[in-house]
């Protein structure tokens, strides 16, 4: 059965399958196509473009390197630095190319100098500079825990002994 109505406006075909019990609603076909012709121009619009902070690019647009120089060895061992025209410098070294130590500076929006120090190897990366945060003091309570401990040790195969004295010697020099 087929039935075309107009409510508020909107003209509908309705297709009435009676036989399994429910109403299908259909919009005219130049509906549909316009629909459709929507979708496609909004999906195939150039994604917007990214702008910049500022239109020339900041003081940094135009740095440059004026300083580089790289040493790669077959053993895995290298060591490069470099500095740039802006005042960016960096420093790195590995004896074995799994760890590294080196340190970096740079200056600041504001002017302010930054240096890092740092060291990465098997206990990650660990960097040191005046403007980092430092850990608090151990209370002297947790110190005197991993001390009974440590005079105490389980007998559990997996329990690191190494680890807890390198915990120790870390929470300890936190006391000052």
């Amino acid at each position: 059965m087929y039935k075309q109505s107009v409510r508020g406006g909107l003209a509908r075909s309705t297709f009435c399958l009676v036989r399994f019990g429910f109403h299908l609603t259909v919009f005219p076909l130049f509906q549909l196509i316009l629909l459709s012709c929507a979708l496609a121009l909004t999906l195939a619009a150039p994604p917007a473009p990214l702008t910049k902070r500022s239109p020339q690019g900041g003081p940094d647009a135009e740095a440059t390197v004026v300083a580089q120089d790289q040493i790669i060895n077959e053993g895995g061992s290298y060591a490069y630095n470099y500095e740039t025209s802006n005042g960016i410098k960096a420093r790195q070294t590995s004896d074995n190319g799994v760890s590294a130590n080196g340190e970096y500076s740079f200056l600041a929006p504001d002017g302010t100098s930054y240096s890092v120090v740092y060291v990465a190897d098997e206990n990650g990366f660990q960097p040191q500079g005046a403007h980092l945060p430092t850990e608090p003091p151990a209370p002297e309570h947790v110190i005197k825990l991993l001390e009974d401990l440590r005079a105490n040790p389980p007998s559990d195969p997996e329990f690191d002994l190494a680890s807890l004295d390198a915990t120790l010697a870390r929470l300890r020099a936190t006391q000052g």
